[in-house]
């Protein structure tokens, strides 16, 4: 696994959004493809943003599924999970793809992360919802 994923994985462990932020470059982008109002910049924003998630979700745990680098660019499948304070259970799957500086920084990021739905619908339901047009 790269390094920096590694560090990235254990300052999540430790809820360390400090030490997480300094994982990021200064000028950091984040943008969640399937959310696009979700983008930022900045490393402090990545602080803020951690530091909602550990004080909500205090048993958040990070594994890292499977990862690999090419070149400067990370991809990594995650499995975030916990529960938030008030008992209910915190999940979220899915993949990032980060770049990296030559120094090891994360300057950029694309989150493919989604909650893990509890009770969702079956295949057939999901894919006929899918496939017709909203109203």
């Amino acid at each position: 696994m790269n390094a920096t994923i590694s560090k990235l994985r254990d300052k999540m462990n430790e809820h360390d959004a400090q030490g997480m932020a300094g994982l990021f470059a200064p000028d950091y982008r984040s943008e969640q493809p399937s959310h696009p109002h979700r983008e930022f910049g900045g490393r402090a924003q990545v602080a803020v943003n951690w530091g909602t998630m550990f004080r909500d979700v205090p048993d958040l745990t990070a594994e890292v599924v499977s990862s690999t680098t090419i070149g400067s660019t990370a991809w990594t499948e995650w499995i975030w999970r916990g529960h938030h304070t008030d008992g209910s259970p915190f999940e979220m799957r899915g993949v990032t793809i980060m770049g990296l500086t030559a120094d090891g920084l994360i300057a950029e990021a694309r989150l493919y992360m989604e909650t893990v739905e509890q009770d969702g619908v079956a295949i057939e339901n999901a894919v006929q919802g899918l496939a017709r047009p909203s109203t």
